[in-house]
């Protein structure tokens, strides 16, 4: 497997993962912007609009047929946080040129066709279609309205809200209900031309294909001859960028509704810029609760039996950690206390070199799995774009494996708790 990137134009990028280990080729167009409050509702009904149709393929029905025609290749699009960013993803998979029978260029298909959902949506005079708009509409509704089912991301989403407020990090992916009523199709036509022609713009092709011939299709495409070259508009977060602030007062917030099982969820802060800070982190992170042999699965989950669930999970963007429990609600109090404790201890450096050899075990199979899946390959290399890292895989892993119990204690004690969420009957 190699990668290389290319600038098509400033502030768009061609990264080609050249591989033969898929039959399969998976190509995606990536927008990033920056997540604001009065623009993340507009951005969420974006892919849902493009979805309906382009001025070549004016319908949902006809981009299924046209999928059809490509040897069942599948279309799909949807948004997605990334640190202060949100991230707008449009893709097709579809089958390598070299397992078709007619010798057709499946990929030029698959590549035109996707600019042209994306670039080339479907207008009426000059703006996006508004039949699509009031149906789009209804859609997000629901789709905002559900997040209340899923009380575990629920608690998680309340406390990143909490943490953050309505800025940046803060802010649903999805939007607001408040939002909608107000964004008509003139605003919404406006607002996606801006886009497209001010944002960051990065388009993955991944398989056994030509870096070459994928350029030279870009260079000739009539929607990318379209875009102008721009500035990247998007917050860059990495381990090396992002400042916090040790809070005075850690925020304390319950929240009730009609619930059986108590969620509590403990944002912290990395408050660090160590060497290798990521990789430590990653470490920490699994010594403390991502995995069965973490800290939180075996202590508070089976030997104190204080949580059904009982986990942690890093958000590398942001250097935070989140501690996650799904509790009864009367073992609030000993869980939270039983939880400190697992902190404490880290700091202290009551754990053992087999802990630390387990998590690196967990976190080097899990890259591996990645490396071995071809939109995870994807996913990983996105992040590692926008965080303008670029790390290998194989870097990653030495990394990882050259943290000792000491980086593990030094950066424990660089970690401190904001928030504590609690979401209760």
């Amino acid at each position: 497997m190699s990668k290389t990137s290319i600038e098509i134009k400033q502030g768009i990028k061609l990264h080609c993962i050249k591989t033969d280990k898929y039959k399969t080729d998976i190509t995606c167009i990536i927008i990033t912007t920056p997540l604001k409050r009065d623009t993340v509702t507009k951005n969420a009904l974006i892919p849902f609009m493009l979805r309906r149709g382009s001025k070549k393929l004016p319908s949902q029905y006809l981009i299924s047929k046209e999928m059809e025609n490509l040897y069942g290749a599948s279309f799909n699009c949807g948004i997605d946080k990334m640190g202060d960013n949100v991230v707008l993803k449009f893709y097709i998979e579809s089958i390598n040129t070299e397992y078709v029978l007619n010798n057709e260029d499946i990929l030029k298909e698959t590549l035109e066709t996707l600019l042209d959902v994306v670039f080339n949506p479907l207008k009426n005079n000059g703006l996006l279609n508004e039949e699509f708009l009031s149906i789009e509409k209804e859609s997000l509704r629901k789709v905002i309205e559900s997040k209340i089912d899923d009380k575990d991301t629920y608690a998680f989403d309340r406390c990143i809200s909490a943490m953050y407020g309505e800025n940046g990090y803060g802010i649903y992916k999805y939007g607001y209900i408040e939002d909608l009523d107000n964004i008509n199709i003139k605003e919404l036509s406006d607002y996606y031309n801006y886009l497209i022609q001010n944002s960051k713009i990065d388009i993955f092709v991944s398989g056994n294909v030509n870096e070459n011939r994928i350029i030279e299709l870009l260079k000739l495409n009539e929607n990318i001859k379209k875009l102008k070259p721009r500035i990247e508009n998007y917050v860059l977060n990495n381990e090396y960028t992002e400042s916090k602030k040790i809070v005075e007062k850690v925020n304390e917030v319950t929240e009730n509704m009609n619930v059986t099982q108590g969620k509590l969820v403990l944002g912290l802060d990395i408050v660090s810029n160590i060497e290798n800070l990521q990789a430590i982190s990653m470490v920490y992170n699994a010594i403390l609760g991502d995995g069965a042999n973490s800290m939180m699965f075996q202590n508070v989950r089976e030997k104190e039996s204080l949580a059904y669930s009982a986990k942690s999970t890093l958000v590398k963007q942001k250097l935070n950690i989140f501690i996650r429990c799904g509790i009864q609600i009367e073992n609030y109090e000993k869980a939270l206390e039983i939880i400190k404790l697992q902190l404490e201890n880290i700091k202290k450096g009551e754990f053992s070199e087999e802990d630390i050899l387990n998590a690196k075990t967990y976190l080097i199979s899990g890259l591996k799995n990645v490396y071995e899946e071809q939109d995870s390959e994807i996913v990983y290399y996105i992040g590692q774009e926008i965080a303008k890292t670029n790390k290998t895989f194989e870097e990653y892993l030495k990394e990882i494996e050259k943290v000792s119990k000491e980086d593990v204690i030094n950066l424990a004690n660089q970690i401190n708790l904001n928030t504590v969420y609690f979401l209760r009957n």
